[in-house]
């Protein structure tokens, strides 16, 4: 994949960012599964669901937190600050953290930092609500 400087993704809109992180994190979750468990399609999908609802990513979220550099801390508070259409099954507080997860995974394949995404993706993943 092409990658651009930190600079020029620093000038994508925070929500256009959250569309490719959207995806991006989605994959990574689907390849995982898939990898991890050889099961029909309708289960795979389920447990997909599962790690890329917005509430799921809201709560893991706080797990990265801790990790971030003070760069990273800056994309995750721009995406943070992001307003859009908070879909139903999630409240707003939640819909803002998914978002600025989402922004930083989109950041982080715009410059080329794929090496940390997955770092990042490795604690997203494997949250557990008891690590609080």
């Amino acid at each position: 994949m092409n990658t651009i400087s930190k600079e020029q993704a620093r000038a994508y809109s925070p929500l256009t960012l959250a569309f490719l992180g959207d995806s991006y994190y989605e994959l990574m979750t689907r390849q995982r599964i898939t990898l991890e468990h050889n099961m029909n399609a309708e289960k795979l999908h389920l447990a997909a669901v599962e790690k890329v609802r917005a509430s799921y990513q809201a709560k893991a979220s706080e797990s990265v937190l801790p990790l971030l550099t003070e760069e990273e801390s800056e994309i995750f508070r721009r995406g943070r600050n992001a307003t859009g259409t908070v879909p139903r099954s999630a409240s707003p507080a939640e819909y803002r953290k998914a978002t600025a997860l989402e922004v930083l995974f989109g950041w982080l394949l715009l410059i080329g930092a794929t090496e940390r995404a997955e770092e990042l993706f490795e604690e997203v993943y494997y949250y557990k609500e008891e690590k609080k």
